[in-house]
């Protein structure tokens, strides 16, 4: 593929990421590796795929193909510069196609502790669960060391073997044709599946896995202060690890429910209350709801609707921390629909006293026409 756009060969624009090339890449590997894909032309297209990542994940290489074309990789080396052999062509994707295909070369020895896989619990908090924390025991089922053969997957009285086929390394080496000539690769043993050791007799309790599914129980205690989304790691509570290894994580994941009285950001809580005109007017020392219980909110004469007051420390405790945060609380004034003949009286007195002129209007819209239909 000598003349080949190496962009085009992999499907993508100029302006690609590197993420967007190595997902093409990944993709198209996949689909034309020739363990996979039979098709005659498939190891030529494989190649050709490799080679034009070779090109396009190295910025240098990427760069100089931008400017001066295959002219300028490497005195017409193509672009997966083989000038190592044959062999070479497959150097640096070792790892990308284990993850598909089972091949590809080991950096780690399959003996080597790994750590367990991770795990995520989601737990549902009430508004006040999230304010003030709690305790609580949690359930859910997870791959723990097997305790009948201590997680070697061996018959008790047994040991695992070093595998015969591979000697230990979990991988083999086989030759295949290719355009270029025979090639050596190194895929998984198909013996001891990637592990280097052959177990003769299985553990009855795991049947060789050395681990079992088994349900756990942990007692969790959530902070005060948890907010909506907000996630917490719990050492060593995810799955069991191999070979030894330690086991993984457990994150768990908070749900809180919205309250109907209040809402929160961090430490504030917010909330509103409803007063009268009189009370907004000559002020009042009224009670207001708070997550810590009820208190008393003093008024002054004049406050206007809309005025946001402060209680210092009745709010959220703040997580990581030993201090709480404030309540605000917004007072609306409500006109009242309905008014006594003395109260109409009043108000009239009140806005002449005032030098208002207010037109008397002893009934509202829907009453005349109320009266029109009676008529």
């Amino acid at each position: 593929m000598a003349n080949r756009d190496p962009y085009d060969v992999l499907g993508v624009d100029k302006s690609a990421s590197e993420d967007e090339i190595k997902k093409a890449f990944r993709k198209l590997s996949k689909k034309y590796h020739p363990d996979i894909n039979k098709a005659p032309d498939a190891e030529e297209k494989f190649k050709e795929i490799n080679e034009a990542y070779e090109t396009l994940k190295d910025p240098q290489k990427r760069a100089q193909y931008d400017q001066y074309g295959s002219a300028g990789m490497n005195g017409g080396q193509g672009f997966g510069g083989f000038g190592g052999g044959a062999g070479d062509q497959f150097g640096g994707f070792d790892d990308i196609f284990s993850q598909f295909f089972g091949g590809g070369t080991a950096r780690q020895s399959p003996n080597a502790p790994r750590q367990g896989s991770d795990l995520q619990y989601r737990m549902d908090l009430s508004f006040e669960e999230g304010v003030f924390g709690k305790s609580t025991n949690i359930n859910y089922n997870r791959e723990e060391k097997c305790k009948t053969c201590g997680g070697n997957g061996a018959k008790p009285g047994t040991q695992p073997e070093t595998c015969h086929k591979c000697h230990g390394s979990g991988h083999i080496e086989v030759e295949r044709a290719t355009p270029l000539g025979r090639m050596r690769t190194r895929v998984v043993c198909d013996v001891c599946n990637g592990t280097g050791k052959e177990i003769k007799e299985k553990c009855p309790t795991c049947h060789g896995k050395g681990k079992v599914n088994n349900k756990h129980t942990l007692k969790v205690t959530v902070p005060a202060g948890v907010e909506d989304g907000q996630q917490m790691r719990l050492d060593g509570q995810g799955e069991a690890g191999e070979n030894g290894g330690p086991y993984g994580d457990l994150y768990i994941v908070f749900r809180v429910k919205p309250s109907k009285e209040f809402t929160r950001d961090g430490g504030t809580i917010y909330t509103s209350v409803n007063i009268s005109f009189p009370q907004a007017t000559l002020g009042d020392e009224i009670e207001v709801n708070t997550v810590h219980g009820p208190v008393k909110l003093t008024v002054p004469g004049g406050t206007q609707t809309g005025t946001s007051f402060r209680l210092r420390g009745k709010g959220a405790p703040i997580l990581n921390s030993d201090k709480v945060g404030d309540e605000k609380v917004t007072v609306n004034i409500v006109t009242p629909r309905k008014l006594s003949s003395e109260q109409k009286e009043a108000l009239q007195k009140f806005a002449e006293a005032g030098g208002d002129k207010v037109k008397k209007n002893d009934s509202n819209f829907f009453d005349k026409l109320k009266d029109t239909f009676k008529g």
